[in-house]
């Protein structure tokens, strides 16, 4: 149940807690100022409309129960990174706010806008400008990708016919080492000047997942998240805003339906050969 908090400035809420053995969450639902109203067991149904938000936090369990039960109901959910595949195969990709490794401010942080989310009736304004931001930085690359892959007559293609990227060809070859070499150089950048100048998850994710096809290999999102060089949980929200755009889709890992692979979706991998042969024709390096 929301309501009206008489003694803090902020709404109160009530809290339905999965898991959580360590303590962390009942001190962030404190700090937040929420309260924790039931702390169900793995095996025990959860009421229809439990009337509270429902976060879980698997952070710690030395076994995972089956997560695909919570799809659709749990709000937030918590976990260690050795944790992710499994928890990502369950509830990736739904309404649950996925946070990874969490620090307490970032437990905090998601609990208050959940809480705000449910008061509200949707996103913080801050919140909501955001995602806004993370929403156009996407819509931007695939805009990127598909003007230089379709060279639709675009601006691009009137100024300069050389970089006309041709036919999409979507069997094109594409030497894997290329793109493998782009990220070892984007690497070096960190390597030479530091964390956190030179960030760009979904150009990072986007190469990754290239390599992987074209060398015929899977990648799990534990390994994207890496892939990415964001923190885990920032990489999933990139993530989800990349299946959104349609160029990431999930795919479930044939030898343990529990986990699941990312992948290009067919259109992201046409952009990307596309990409790749109008650098080609105008002599440019893939970076």
């Amino acid at each position: 149940m929301i309501s009206r908090g008489p003694d803090w400035g902020g709404d109160a809420f009530d809290v339905v807690l999965i898991g959580g053995a360590d303590g962390r969450m009942v001190e962030a639902v404190a700090l937040a100022g929420g309260r924790v109203v039931a702390t169900p067991g793995w095996g025990e149904a959860l009421e229809s409309d439990p009337g509270a938000l429902v976060a879980v936090d698997v952070g710690g369990s030395a076994s995972l129960p089956d997560l695909s039960t919570l799809a659709g109901r749990a709000d937030l959910v918590c976990c260690d990174l050795d944790q992710l595949d499994l928890v990502a195969g369950a509830l990736l990709l739904t309404d649950a706010e996925l946070l990874c490794a969490p620090s307490m401010a970032e437990r905090i942080a998601a609990l208050a806008i959940v809480a705000a989310e449910a008061v509200a009736g949707g996103v913080r304004e801050g919140e909501a400008a955001r995602l806004r931001r993370f929403s156009a930085e996407v819509a931007r690359v695939a805009q990127l990708l598909g003007r230089l892959a379709a060279s639709e007559g675009g601006e691009l293609a009137d100024r300069r016919p050389a970089y006309d990227a041709g036919p999409l060809l979507s069997d094109a070859f594409v030497d894997p080492q290329i793109v493998r070499q782009a990220i070892r150089a984007r690497r070096l950048r960190t390597a030479h000047f530091g964390d956190g100048l030179f960030e760009d998850p979904a150009w990072d994710m986007l190469l990754d997942l290239f390599a992987a096809e074209l060398e015929g290999g899977h990648v799990s999102v534990s390994s994207l998240c890496i892939a990415a060089h964001v923190a885990p949980t920032t990489a999933l929200r990139w993530i989800g805003r990349m299946t959104e755009a349609g160029l990431f889709e999930r795919r479930p890992d044939p030898q343990d339906r529990r986990r699941a692979f990312m992948a290009l979706t067919q259109r992201g991998s046409v952009a990307m050969r596309g990409y790749v042969a109008a650098l080609g024709r105008a002599g440019l390096v893939l970076g």
